[in-house]
């Protein structure tokens, strides 16, 4: 029988708007050295043999964006690979170099500084340049477009979306490492800027920079590097359509297959009754009501009437976004990795006055591409 994958060590940097006293690389450093020595590990035979890294050649301003942190990640005349734009993808590719063979303790780190360039230009040029850059579509309109079909078709009020967004800044001020700590009302939500109809200011996560990093390991070495290794029971990943036009904006069928093949990978039969948290990549608000029904946690159209009931509270009956969210903070490119460092967390017991009592099992979800093209999602547990 194949041993199983834990992850022993997580870092994080504090996520910030503007990283402008330090390069990429310092960034970087900083995780790894943290996870390493959490564990005690150097790079190497019998040390950290493999490396995994997300990184963007866009964000980057530079090709072959994984180049410059090869050192820092042991990768020297030694393996590594890289995962764009979804941060939780790396960690499964991890996982699946451990639960191979191919690797017995792999890490993964992953970095961005969205402050060097225009998040939107770059999201831009994720569309196809015949017939869709031609009409200015980036992710921030083309989420605007989803809200839109999404609240409308149900009828979501825009109380139970901004809800959403207060909650998750509830629970950042919880979080040093989250990026915005400073309380809302739906009030001041609803009354923010408007930037993309009909999004506005505080609907959209802000610009950030920073870095995580992990090490996955198969079970015979987790259990002698940490006391208390979170264990990969299932994960799933699916991609939609490319046009926006071939997809039903108003819901996630992509997410919802990664769901199915997440919870079934980890013997999981009724979401919302055996997970103690989820952690959401929603980069806007109105993906927090969207991603709830896509998981299977609300039927179509309720999240609204089950966020607003304070059920995905901290102390509620499922919490969600414990860390602040990517609302709080995260950059796109990471942002599945941040979720994934924060389930760890809360299953290791260590997440201080924002901790969910007795948290057993958790979701990590990573999205990129328009309008939530595609979505990978991932089981984690203690025991």
């Amino acid at each position: 029988m194949a041993e199983r994958v834990g992850i022993v060590a997580v870092a994080q940097t504090k996520f910030e708007p503007r990283k402008w006293k330090e390069r990429f690389q310092e960034m970087v450093w900083e995780v790894v050295k943290d996870v390493r020595e959490q564990t005690g590990l150097g790079h190497g035979p019998g040390q950290i043999d493999n490396a995994v890294t997300c990184s963007d050649d866009f964000f980057d301003c530079r090709t072959i964006s994984d180049a410059p942190i090869g050192d820092l990640v042991g990768a020297h005349y030694g393996p590594e690979e890289k995962a764009a734009s979804d941060g939780l993808q790396a960690v499964f590719y991890a996982a699946a170099c451990v639960a191979s063979g191919h690797s017995e303790i792999t890490l993964v780190a992953g970095h961005c500084k969205e402050s060097q360039s225009d998040r939107n230009m770059i999201t831009h040029c994720a569309f196809d340049p015949i017939f869709s850059r031609q009409v200015g579509l980036d992710y921030l309109n083309a989420a605007a477009l989803q809200a839109r079909m999404y609240c409308e078709c149900f009828g979501v009020k825009p109380e139970a979306v901004a809800r959403a967004v207060v909650r998750d800044r509830k629970h950042g001020l919880l979080n040093p490492k989250a990026q915005v700590q400073k309380a809302v009302t739906i009030e001041q939500v609803l009354n923010s800027p408007l930037v993309c109809d009909p999004l506005r200011e505080m609907d959209i996560y802000p610009s950030s920079d920073g870095a995580v990093a992990l090490i996955v390991a198969k079970e015979s070495r987790a259990k002698k590097l940490c006391k208390q290794p979170v264990w990969i029971l299932g994960a799933g990943n699916c991609y939609d359509a490319h046009y926006l036009g071939d997809r039903k904006l108003w819901q996630s069928a992509s997410l919802k297959f990664a769901a199915k093949r997440a919870y079934n990978m980890a013997g999981i039969k009724h979401a919302k009754k055996e997970l103690d948290l989820l952690e959401l990549s929603a980069g806007y608000s109105y993906e927090e009501l969207l991603f709830l029904e896509a998981l299977g946690i609300c039927n179509p159209g309720k999240a609204g009437n089950y966020i607003m009931s304070g059920a995905t509270d901290l102390g509620g009956e499922l919490p969600v976004n414990t860390s602040g969210g990517k609302l709080c903070g995260n950059p796109l490119i990471i942002s599945g990795l941040a979720r994934a460092a924060e389930c760890v967390i809360q299953l290791r017991g260590e997440a201080g006055r924002r901790q969910v009592a007795g948290a057993k099992v958790a979701l990590a979800h990573g999205a990129t591409g328009p309008a939530g093209q595609h979505h990978s999602v991932m089981i984690l547990s203690n025991k």
